[in-house]
């Protein structure tokens, strides 16, 4: 009779504890199961991706080499990976977080792990809370590889394919800086574009990580209200990329509701790090940097021809004989003014090519350029890259089926597309395309707003029926 008493009281503590174990279980299955999309890459090749972008990031980008800045920004990178769901901690990838002194709200994370912070984001933000959420949000992203996994929705889109798609290329409004030049930070485009699937999963994910590292998740959708208060009727960066998958907040909230928020840290470094920035130079804007031939802007190419949204003249009747390097000559109206990057050329008219709302667009014009291709037959690479202009421009859809033609002698086909003009209305735009002899694939792309597009139907035609590949 003695030991009974010992007996239940060790039945007890196994009960508690089972008690305990179940409560933990059913706080943990609460929360939303987010489960990272179909992805053909492995994370290698996710970090080789961003390895190579950060890498070109930092040589064109503002970056802040400040101790204080640097070692907050850090710890609350390390805060929120050391919070991160195991089973997606790839023990491959290299995370790194790095502040850039760019006046925009933006942020965005490589595959891979390399996060970039505009000090636009840090000023925006009322509390330390606000700038975790937005880098939960975007560490989301990368923990669950929706770069490649973007390129994976591609059919027959090849790693190889990445470095040299000009899924980011310049077009009405909303499509961001020029990315067609050839370098690796041309990826940003297709592998930062997500659809409205990944932002939610970005967006829980997010909130997730946020409770387990100590802080109230519903910053995050805070955050978001900052945003769009700030954007003052022109689409912010940051959400230019980050599409709303619609009642933001209240999803968020809503998932709030569901975890357990552990121990809050010391967040007083907040406060003093925003004190620091003010001791820096002033921050610039990507349209700065465009005009001092920073960024994207094509390395010594005119930022701008004229000013979007004056009026532009209609294509002259004269015509004048341009090369594109060594590998194409072009006939061209005689008031167009080229504007050249790595391995494509812009031929535009006055006021057609220039910033508009923080962007760069090309309104008016011809591009002719060079893309990798991601596969022998002629239909399935365009294909890649059209659908590479697509998910870089939610607004620009398909307007008709593909054509075959002619481009320089050569078998080519002809995509119409249709999106939003940068001056109002719409836009039409051509894409044709052709192989050269190396494998590449060869483009020559015109975009012109609908109502306009009887005044440059005769000059579209006679610049493609002029262009002459030298590259056999």
């Amino acid at each position: 009779m003695a030991t009974q008493p010992r007996v239940f009281a060790r039945s007890g503590r196994r009960a508690v504890t089972w008690m305990a174990a179940v409560l933990c279980t059913v706080a943990v299955s609460a929360q939303t199961q987010v489960t990272p999309p179909k992805n053909k890459y492995t994370p290698e090749q996710d970090v080789q991706i961003g390895r190579e972008a950060a890498a070109e990031v930092r040589r064109e980008y503002p970056i802040i080499d400040d101790r204080q800045i640097d070692g907050y920004l850090d710890e609350l990178g390390r805060r929120l990976i050391a919070a991160s769901p195991a089973n997606l901690k790839h023990p491959a990838f290299e995370y790194s977080f790095t502040p850039v002194n760019l006046k925009e709200i933006n942020a965005f994370a490589l595959p891979g792990g390399p996060m970039f912070v505009n000090r636009g984001m840090f000023m925006a933000a009322s509390g330390e809370g606000e700038v975790v959420g937005v880098m939960a949000h975007e560490l989301a992203h990368v923990l669950l590889r929706h770069g490649t996994a973007n390129a994976t929705k591609a059919q027959g889109f090849q790693l190889g394919a990445l470095a040299g798609a000009i899924a980011g290329a310049v077009i009405g409004g909303g499509w961001g800086e020029a990315i067609s030049q050839g370098s690796q930070f041309g990826l940003g485009t297709w592998l930062l574009k997500y659809s409205r699937e990944y932002e939610k999963q970005a967006d829980l994910l997010g909130a997730q990580i946020m409770a387990r590292a100590g802080y109230d998740p519903r910053d995050l959708g805070r955050m978001f209200e900052t945003i769009q208060k700030q954007a003052n009727g022109t689409p912010p960066q940051w959400l230019s990329s980050h599409p709303n998958p619609g009642n933001r907040s209240r999803y968020i909230a809503d998932e709030a509701s569901k975890l357990e928020i552990g121990p809050r840290p010391d967040s007083n470094g907040f406060a003093s790090t925003k004190r620091r920035f003010d001791t820096l130079p002033p921050a610039k804007s990507m349209a700065d940097m465009g005009r001092e031939g920073g960024g994207s802007s094509g390395g010594g190419a005119p930022a701008s021809v004229g000013r979007i949204g004056e009026a532009v003249p209609a294509p002259s009747r004269q015509y004048r004989t341009a090369r594109g390097g060594q590998l194409f000559q072009v006939s061209v109206p005689s008031n167009w003014t080229a504007v050249s990057s790595n391995n494509s050329v812009k031929f535009v008219p006055q006021n057609g090519y220039g910033e508009s709302r923080g962007q760069t667009v090309l309104t008016h014009g011809v591009e002719l350029g060079v893309a990798r291709a991601s596969s022998r037959d002629l239909r399935q690479a365009t294909s890649t890259l059209v659908q590479a202009f697509l998910q870089g421009n939610p607004e620009m859809r398909v307007a008709g089926d593909s054509q075959a033609t002619r481009l320089s002698n050569r078998t080519a086909i002809g995509t119409p597309l249709v999106g939003r003009s940068a001056v109002g209305g719409n836009e039409r735009v051509a894409v044709y395309t052709t192989f050269l002899a190396d494998g590449n694939l060869f483009y020559y792309l015109t975009v012109v707003p609908e109502r306009e597009a009887g005044t440059y139907e005769a000059a579209f035609n006679r610049v493609g029926q002029s262009i002459r590949l030298n590259d056999r």
